[in-house]
């Protein structure tokens, strides 16, 4: 039966710990010079909307190791471009790859694409959702703390798609996350609920970034404009000046704390360049683990 994942309640508990398990295993294995799963037969597409440099690359460079191959497409590449539906893209594309990547705006194209496809469909950014992100995250801290037991997380700034694929990630595997946002950039508010409905009450909204992160061992970030919001970007600048994660910011929170932020950075606006290349930071540790954990991901949907 194929598997997609689109956002990481497409996933359970279980299912989340394997992947982190074998993301470990593979990495291991690789950096051991042994061999990795074969998926020499395989080809990987990835249809991309949106420009990328950790996904694309990781995700390519994942099924090179795994002894495949990928395609990259954009819509301009495709008939999409010239209307196209995508049910028939997926259908087409189902009968020549073996997965297929997708980054994209609206969550609801990713789900069309996986209704119509026959193969595994993989969300690798939308508007609402990034789960390779927040998944290789967790395998970052799993490697770093040795296990995810009694994790606490801060999330620091806008409320966007990383922070949602966070609270799903809270949300299925029951550690505590706080969020810390300016009024009116929240996350979405259906996804915090249903997130608490879900797990119950480890989910805190807190208005004082000060306060969230004296509770947590991990400070999360991300840009305050992200694609699409460009034209917001100087008024976003003013609002969210009291939430950039700087050396201040670090006072109020253990002095071990991790510091985390997916990339690209704006150095100076939600992250300071002292934080971001300071003893605490963990980020570029980040960056390769995405090729590690989808490197896993891939192993186990095309196995």
């Amino acid at each position: 039966m194929k598997r997609d994942l689109l956002t990481i309640l497409d996933l359970s508990e279980d299912e989340i710990y394997r992947l982190l398990n074998l993301a470990k295993e593979l990495k291991n294995r690789w950096k051991a010079g042994e061999k990795l799963p074969d998926c020499s037969r395989k080809t990987l597409g990835l249809l991309f909307e949106k420009p990328s440099t950790r996904t694309r690359i990781s995700f390519q460079v994942a099924i090179y190791r795994l002894g495949g191959q990928a395609i990259y497409m954009t819509p301009q590449d495709t008939q999409l471009s010239r209307d196209e539906t995508l049910a028939d893209t997926a259908r087409v594309l189902s009968r020549y790859l073996d997965a297929l990547v997708v980054r994209t705006f609206g969550q609801n194209v990713v789900e069309e694409l996986a209704k119509h496809s026959t193969i595994p469909v993989i969300n690798g950014l939308t508007d609402s959702y990034h789960p390779c992100q927040v998944l290789s995250d967790l395998f970052t801290l799993a490697e770093k703390r040795g296990n995810l037991d009694d994790l606490k997380v801060a999330w620091v700034g806008d409320g966007n798609n990383v922070a949602h694929s966070w609270i799903n990630a809270a949300a299925r595997l029951g550690f505590k996350l706080w969020i810390s946002c300016p009024e009116g950039y929240w996350p979405r508010e259906e996804i915090i609920e249903n997130a608490r409905n879900l797990e119950g009450k480890n989910i805190f909204l807190v208005p004082d970034p000060r306060e969230a992160v004296s509770q947590t061992e991990v400070i999360n970030t991300d840009v305050w404009a992200s694609m699409g919001q460009e034209a917001e970007a100087k008024k976003r600048r003013e609002v969210f000046r009291p939430f950039q994660v700087n050396q201040e910011l670090l006072r109020f929170a253990p002095e071990n704390v991790y510091v985390m932020h997916c990339l690209p950075a704006h150095r100076g606006e939600e992250i300071t360049d002292e934080v971001i290349d300071g003893p605490n930071s963990i980020v570029f540790d980040q960056a390769e683990n995405r090729m590690h954990f989808q490197i896993a991901l891939l192993a186990w949907l095309l196995s």
